[in-house]
């Protein structure tokens, strides 16, 4: 009797089990996945574990929210393919507890209704969906903001960013 194929399925299963607390994702090493949840929901969930990725439903405005942690703060975003960097609301800024004064504010970019004022600082880490990324920069945007935005200065450390039917997909490699 050829036992060879089964008990390398059960290596295999083993080596799994061993390795998957410490899967890495994203750029650099920047990005990392927890231990997957104990009972996911679905295999399609538990494959989006596996490859590195979280999932964000579409909102019914159109847009596609999430809620990450910033130092260790929970904060809503609108996930923001076209903003160059994550911009706090000075509300979101103040709950994580970062301060700033009118003297530091300075030209950080053009919006669609023009320029944009803020302050530009380093996060020291943001996490979401079990996806993180350290020293992320960003800027305090005082004043214009009615919601912070996870822009490319996080999503681009993340691997990929896929739009298919209404959910959005973060992280997992390249498309």
């Amino acid at each position: 009797m050829r036992m060879g194929p089964i008990i390398l399925v059960v290596v295999t299963v083993g080596l799994v089990a061993l390795i998957a607390p410490g899967l890495k994702a994203g750029h650099d090493g920047d990005a990392t996945t927890p231990t997957p949840p104990a009972h996911p929901q679905d295999a399609a969930a538990r494959a989006t574990w596996f490859a590195g990725s979280t999932e964000v439903a579409r909102a019914p405005d159109g847009h596609f929210y999430a809620d990450a942690e910033v130092e260790q703060h929970g904060t809503h975003f609108l996930v923001d393919t076209g903003a160059t960097i994550v911009a706090l609301t000075g509300s979101d800024a103040r709950a994580i507890g970062l301060d700033w004064n009118d003297a530091d504010l300075r030209l950080i970019g053009q919006g669609a209704s023009g320029p944009v004022y803020g302050v530009p600082v380093t996060l020291s880490k943001i996490e979401l969906g079990g996806l993180e990324a350290r020293d992320v920069q960003a800027a305090i945007v005082p004043e214009g903001l009615d919601v912070s935005l996870l822009g490319q200065s996080f999503l681009s450390r993340m691997g990929s960013v896929r739009i298919e039917g209404d959910r959005m997909s973060i992280g997992g490699g390249a498309s």
